[in-house]
């Protein structure tokens, strides 16, 4: 087993981490941005989740590239801006002001 496998890994661990600060983030704000985010989320995780199994099985430089394509993919998501001076940690958790009702 080559240290590309840990790798890969721990990008599906990053991918997924995305994924839960947006589905997070949506129902803290209700945001249509974060929806549609969240929503492509589950495809964007299932690819890295697949890339992981590649990796394994295959080719781990496949694996890999399969793993930045997703998070490639889940960057490029339009998202509106809820946050202004939060720190780094708050931004990577979610934490965004719950939208008044």
């Amino acid at each position: 087993m080559s240290y590309l496998i840990l790798v890969a890994g721990f990008g599906a661990l990053v991918t997924y981490l995305l994924w839960f600060r947006d589905v997070r983030i949506f129902f803290r704000t209700r945001l249509p941005g974060y929806r549609a985010a969240a929503r492509h989320g589950v495809a964007y995780a299932t690819l890295a989740l697949i890339a992981v199994d590649v990796a394994l099985i295959l080719d781990e430089i496949i694996g890999l590239g399969l793993i930045l394509l997703a998070l490639y993919l889940q960057g490029r998501e339009r998202r509106e801006k809820v946050f202004s001076g939060e720190s780094a940690l708050a931004r990577v958790l979610g934490e965004a002001p719950p939208k008044e009702r």
